[in-house]
């Protein structure tokens, strides 16, 4: 049975859909066959991965009832990922949801009928903590935390764990935090340096001990809708998440593989 990651922090600009995008593209390039579900109205993780949403079935259908989850599942031009896009559509069905019963568990039920056909399945949540948000954490096994370098690093993170552990006692006893992290890290500031130190003082062993780095090629890969490992593979911020990968599933060796075949 496959395993449900979701990548979720309500505050924009953590590097979230970043993270969402190359996880799930390292996953691919391990061997594990990957599905991105795109839960962001913004459908950046959707463009980021060359998929053009537009004329598509996408998450809005499947969970409005509209489309059964196999139609809206496309595959991508990268190793074993796959994306259920998302569009603007999505926004207007936050606002949908809320009149239908059992609108939490929505997503977990589409996800529960092709769970056992994936490795794994990482969902990128929009930033905030509505009913979009509260659906990725009801289906998934475990979250991501991306938390961005930068002085107000835990402001809002509190709420998250909070409803967190909401979700835990009403709606989905299992989900766990896989682990937080940092993010966007200038390592020449003394900022960035007590950021790290709060934050792992606060989440401990949650802590990643891989660090994404602020990083150029990062930014710019989305725009040609690539994952970075297929902008520029050599890159510091393709390392790191490709260390991050090695952190969650220890597949670093059947990368090195890949690539080594590819080469």
């Amino acid at each position: 049975m496959g395993k449900i990651i979701g990548i979720c922090n309500q505050k924009g600009g953590t590097g979230k859909t970043t993270t969402a995008i190359n996880f799930s593209s390292f996953l691919g390039l391990a061997g594990e066959k990957t599905l991105l579900v795109d839960m962001d109205p913004q459908g950046n993780a959707s463009s980021g991965v060359g998929i053009d949403p537009q004329g598509k079935k996408s998450a809005y259908e499947v969970i409005s009832g509209d489309a059964q989850v196999e139609e809206a599942i496309y595959s991508t031009d990268w190793p074993n990922l796959s994306v259920m896009p998302s569009d603007i559509s999505l926004t207007g069905g936050e606002v949908e949801l809320v009149s239908l019963n059992q609108r939490e568990l929505l997503l977990r039920q589409s996800l529960e009928k092709i769970k056992d056909e994936y490795s794994y399945i990482v969902i990128d949540a929009p930033p905030s903590l509505g009913v979009l948000t509260v659906n990725v954490l009801s289906a998934a096994d475990s979250l991501i935390i991306p938390v961005q370098c930068e002085y107000y690093a835990l402001e809002g993170v509190s709420k998250l764990i909070g409803t967190i552990e909401l979700i835990k006692e009403r709606l989905n006893p299992g989900l766990e935090i896989e682990g937080v992290l940092l993010t966007m890290a200038d390592f020449r500031t003394r900022l960035t340096l007590q950021v790290i130190e709060e934050v792992r003082n606060y989440f401990k062993n949650k802590a990643f001990s891989i660090i994404v780095p602020r990083n150029v090629k990062l930014a710019e890969a989305p725009s040609f809708g690539k994952p970075i490992y297929f902008y520029e593979s050599g890159c510091v911020g393709a390392k790191a998440y490709l260390e991050l990968t090695n952190e969650v599933v220890g597949q670093v060796q059947e990368i090195n593989n890949f690539v080594k075949q590819r080469g």
